[in-house]
């Protein structure tokens, strides 16, 4: 297991200086980072562009600022920012754990409906259940993010008013002043968590409740789960401990994949909701054509994403046995 983790990790070190190659090639040629100082009206003097232009490397060769750049990164610098009362790293280090929070418990609430439903779907084929789930999931897949996202916020801005009290919150990622100690602060994030991450969960329910549906039917129909049965197993048994933990293994490899989607589902629940988290921090810097912020973004998004499947990897050595004898 451990010379499969580490055969693991070796291979995502030339696929993340790879990918930072590429976003960095592909951000420096969106455009010019200094198009909006060029035109204000009175334009600057030529002297405030030339500074401008060395602070942010801009009059260096694309491959010599690619080394400037991940040099710098593996220093912990980022890179300096077209607004110059920013730090990238300090920006970067305290949005990725509001991003991270609503990501991992949106993954672990879709993961758990989606296992739950696919797997009754599966044993109660074509019966009023299944078709219910089954409409159900195809209703949240066919919903685009930001639309629902914008219902959920509106439906509990309505929910407050009409029982005159804060239910539930729909702006921002925790309230800025919270009276009491460590249990009403935690008590005040999970309220401000309810609606985006019901947002972000539900949207990718849909996709993987069908996968797992698909990926049981398939187990249950095979011949070591028939001999099992045949043997005088329990169905739950049979089920829970044969059938299940085969049904998985696919259903890893999609979440891995899936991952990516579901950051760029946060960038636009983030922005519904108001959250000061990594999708917010992008969409500013985007908009001010902050080069090195995006590259960050994007870097920390990459790692995230590798990581991520270097963990359902390791799943997928823990459900099936046979990976980690090879």
């Amino acid at each position: 297991m451990l010379t499969y983790t580490l055969r693991r990790l070796l291979v995502s070190i030339p696929v993340i200086v790879a990918s930072t190659f590429v976003v960095f090639l592909l951000v420096t040629m969106a455009g010019d980072p200094l198009a909006g100082l060029k035109g204000r009206n009175p334009p600057p003097s030529p002297q405030v562009i030339a500074v401008e232009e060395q602070r942010l490397h801009l009059d260096e060769p694309p491959l010599q600022r690619y080394w400037t750049w991940i040099t710098g990164v593996a220093r912990g610098d980022f890179g300096p920012s077209v607004r110059t009362n920013v730090d990238i790293g300090h920006e970067v280090a305290a949005r990725f754990g509001v991003t991270l929070r609503l990501v991992a418990v949106a993954v672990l609430l879709a993961l758990v409906l989606a296992v739950v439903v696919g797997v009754i779907s599966a044993v109660k084929q074509y019966s009023g259940i299944d078709y219910g789930f089954t409409f159900a999931a195809f209703l949240f897949l066919s919903m685009p993010s930001f639309w629902f996202a914008v219902l959920l916020k509106q439906g509990g801005i309505s929910l407050n008013n009409l029982l005159g009290d804060q239910v539930v919150y729909t702006i921002g990622d925790r309230s800025v002043i919270v009276e009491g100690g460590a249990w009403a602060q935690l008590a005040d994030t999970a309220g401000h968590m309810v609606l985006p991450t019901i947002s972000l969960a539900l949207l990718s329910f849909g996709a993987w409740s069908r996968f797992q549906r698909a990926s049981m039917l398939d187990v249950l129909n095979s011949d070591y789960v028939l001999f099992a049965r045949a043997k005088g197993l329990s169905r739950r048994r049979v089920i829970v401990r044969h059938a299940l933990r085969t049904a998985l293994i696919p259903m890893t490899t999609v979440t891995a994949l899936d991952f990516a989607t579901l950051i760029s589902g946060a960038v636009i629940t983030e922005t519904v909701f108001q959250w000061r988290g990594l999708g917010e921090f992008l969409v500013t810097s985007v908009n001010q054509r902050d080069a090195y912020a995006v590259l960050a973004w994007l870097l920390v998004i990459a790692v995230a994403v590798i990581v991520f499947n270097l963990i359902a990897d390791l799943l997928y050595a823990l459900l099936d046995p046979r990976i980690r004898h090879e």
